[in-house]
């Protein structure tokens, strides 16, 4: 499989899978037991706790394990019912994980305004600002769309909202591995991720909360993780996420480095033999080796399953959703009308990947789409 769909999930590193082998075979104690297998649970996570907390420039007490992006961005709307402030701002491009969230809680008195995006997928950040009312309590923003692979202004907005005495939360899930995630100089309150989009695990995640003694859980139980995510710690999940990120942000320009090459190769390919490509997003502005395409008279679903047929997996967005192929929301925020977004596939690289295959990858496509 010739595999382009980096953004939906990564293959585990082979160190990965390996620990986690590991892990299960042989020290399966549980962490909260005061014997010796349990201590060593015990340890491995804690030192995964570091190994994550030092990818982000972020102190171990800081981490909380989660099941994934999606529940690290649940506990922290969760956290803010019955507050004296009830207000969220967030943007009409955020995941579901966020948006769904947001418009449940309705019911539960959490008021929200979701902020328009301009046309090249990046938020004003003084259309943010009028949206701070005095009952605002958070702002939440991704720090690179999954679709477009737009980075937002996040820093710009951090700073108002501490002259306004509100949080940020940044859902991040896209982002380790690919650019430097520094909580630092980020300066936000909150921050989420998944190891799945980083050559880790599927369902574990962290929380960031730069002010864990503030905090309150979401899933109640028991004590684990400081009171703050009750549940038996899965020791080999979070043992290879811990890798994982270690490995991912070592030597990170040099993986930079490739996957802008990657991009670079497929855009000057594409440009060769499909002049009507459009690129959606701002390109300086944006994850490296991710590539959101509109290929006019082109149906996205076609140009996939033929694509597949050559053994290549490419998406037309999102992996979040059922599986139908819909206009994309985050598209039509853009403004694509929707003949425009159901023409539209999504490329992303890893480090899976070769000049090879970007190759065979553009022979294909040369051969698929049809050319005005």
């Amino acid at each position: 499989m010739y595999y382009f769909d980096h953004s939906a999930t990564t293959p585990l590193l082979p160190e990965v899978s390996e620990l986690m082998n590991h892990v299960n075979k042989d020290i399966y104690g549980n962490p909260s037991s005061i014997y010796s297998i349990g201590r060593k649970s015990r340890s491995i996570i804690e030192n995964a706790r570091k190994q994550i907390a030092e990818s982000i420039s972020a102190k171990s007490e800081q981490i909380i394990f989660t099941s994934g992006g999606t529940e690290a961005n649940n506990q922290v709307f969760w956290s803010l019912i019955n507050k004296d402030k009830n207000h969220v701002v967030s943007n009409v491009i955020e995941h579901p994980a966020v948006i769904k969230v947001l418009e449940f809680l309705e019911n539960l008195g959490l008021d929200h305004d979701l902020i328009d995006v301009k046309k090249d997928g990046i938020i004003s950040v003084d259309d943010i600002s009028k949206a701070i009312k005095p009952e605002t309590c958070l702002i939440s923003l991704m720090l690179a769309n999954n679709e477009i692979g737009t980075l937002q202004p996040v820093e710009e907005i951090v700073s108002i909202a501490k002259e306004r005495d509100v949080l940020v939360h940044t859902d991040a899930v896209q982002c380790l591995g690919k650019i430097k995630v520094d909580v630092s100089s980020l300066g936000v309150d909150f921050l989420s991720l998944s190891a799945h989009k980083f050559y880790g695990p599927k369902g574990i995640g962290i929380l960031y909360v730069k002010n864990p003694e503030k905090f309150s859980s979401l899933i109640i139980g028991g004590g684990q993780e400081k009171n703050l995510r009750a549940g038996t710690e899965n020791i080999s999940a979070i043992a290879g996420m811990g890798l994982a990120a270690e490995t991912i942000t070592s030597s990170l320009d040099k993986k930079t480095a490739s996957l802008i090459k990657f991009e670079q190769q497929l855009k000057n390919g594409l440009n060769n033999f499909f002049k009507n490509t459009i690129y959606n997003g701002d390109q300086s502005k944006k994850l490296p080796g991710l590539v959101n395409t509109s290929f006019p008279g082109n149906r996205s679903s076609i140009i996939m399953k033929k694509l597949d047929r050559a053994d290549i997996a490419v998406s037309n967005g999102s992996a979040c959703g059922s599986g139908d192929i819909k206009p994309s929301p985050i598209l039509s925020a853009i403004g694509l009308d929707d003949s425009m977004n159901l023409s539209t596939l999504r490329f992303s690289f890893g480090s899976s990947n070769t000049s090879q295959q970007v190759d065979y990858l553009l022979n294909e496509l040369e051969s698929i789409l049809i050319k005005e």
